[in-house]
């Protein structure tokens, strides 16, 4: 089997970035992106600010105490996600397979193409028609899975490149903590922490056995990517990726307030199904079936989000530009599509911490007593 080579390419400090692109003199300092008041969040913030301890998710309180002299953005979540479609289709256009893993992220399979580039030589290559065309930063990993080019590219930022060989990849791994490893949460390091184990050699020294009685399955792949195993493929990246729903009326229905319920309560279904699978959406399709079986669709591109608040307004908002010939109407169907991986940056929005934190409410309830376990007031009496 031919040695693989994957490119994980990663923007370095994203929001941050296009923030600068858009106001240079931003450049070099410490800049928080989120919320400005007390009760904000740090979605982004740049490695100036990092200096001082300032990291995402952190409360802003905290990030001006820890950085008084920093200076706080609120964000524009539509400016980060078209730059994040123009870097994509610059990558897509120029490599055989890609995934898009996230809102800044992608890999990249040049497997069986290095006969005909050096592979290292077309990422760096790459890497600059990125800076050069978006004037953003980013760096790669280059390596056998991507796993560990992910890894190398995290060592490597900011505007770094790194390339781990085959022989490379233990010798690279095992200094390294095991915090370093993908997907490695916060209680699973403080368990193994707690054992000694706090280095990827020590990780990968330990017994198949005593890894499944510690963490089960996934002790078996924490493991295997301790050893620079992965065996999983780079998923082409496809622009209908997407989850939807439908209804047809037991009667067609001319009902309009009945209609938009309807959409909400659909919207609030696949914004919780979004959110557990830890995806976020780029566009949002609305479709009527009137009563003469006549299909019409209208969608829209939308910020990258899994907020209800955000798509619900969207989704009533195309129903409203769709329905035009007051006809009674047989279906009702809504799909979210250009799905990456990802989880909503909270404070880019108006009210934006209130709808993220009754969003949590809500997923902690469905989760402990069924999707249907609580809802919108306005869709309790909806009959269809």
């Amino acid at each position: 089997m031919a040695e693989k080579h994957i490119i994980h390419m990663d923007q370095d400090s994203f929001f941050v970035s296009v923030e600068v692109r858009k106001d240079s003199k931003l450049a070099g300092l410490p800049v928080i992106i989120g919320g400005i008041s007390d009760r904000g969040v740090v979605a982004s913030c740049s490695y100036e600010a990092r200096k001082f301890g300032v990291h995402s998710a952190m409360s802003s309180r905290m990030a001006k105490m820890l950085c008084p002299h920093a200076i706080f953005i609120k964000g524009n979540m539509d400016a980060y996600s078209e730059a994040s479609q123009e870097i994509t289709e610059i990558l897509r256009s120029r490599v055989p397979l890609i995934e898009k893993a996230s809102i800044d992220e992608h890999y990249i399979d040049m497997t069986g193409m290095d006969r005909f580039h050096g592979t290292l030589q077309y990422a760096h290559e790459l890497r600059q028609t990125v800076i050069r065309e978006t004037g953003l930063p980013i760096s790669f990993g280059l390596s056998v899975n991507k796993t560990v080019s992910k890894m190398a590219t995290n060592e490597c930022k900011p505007n770094g490149e790194l390339d781990v060989m085959q022989n490379e990849v233990q010798p690279f791994l095992n200094p390294l903590s095991i915090r370093k490893i993908p997907g490695l949460g916060e209680k699973t390091f403080m368990k193994l922490s707690d054992m000694g184990i706090k280095k990827i050699l020590t990780l990968s020294q330990i017994h198949p056995d005593q890894m499944v009685s510690l963490l089960g399955k996934n002790g078996l792949s924490l493991l295997q990517k301790s050893k620079g195993i992965d065996q999983s493929e780079v998923i082409p990246y496809q622009e209908q990726k997407s989850i939807g729903t439908q209804c047809t009326f037991k009667a067609d229905t001319i009902d309009v307030e009945t209609i938009n319920n309807l959409i909400t309560s659909m919207v609030m279904d696949l914004g919780f199904e979004l959110r557990q699978k830890q995806k976020i959406a780029a566009c949002i399709t609305v479709t009527l079936r009137y009563s003469n079986f006549e299909d019409v669709t209208k969608q829209a591109t939308i910020s990258y989000t899994s907020m209800d608040a955000v798509l619900i307004c969207k989704a009533k908002e195309l129903f409203k530009q769709l329905y035009q010939k007051r006809m009674l109407i047989r279906l009702v169907g809504v799909r979210l599509s250009n799905l990456v991986n990802g989880f909503e940056q909270i404070d880019l929005y108006e009210n934006s911490q209130e709808q993220y934190n009754l969003c949590q409410a809500m997923d902690k309830i469905r989760q402990r007593f069924g999707g249907k376990a609580i809802t919108m007031a306005s869709v309790l009496d909806l009959k269809i």
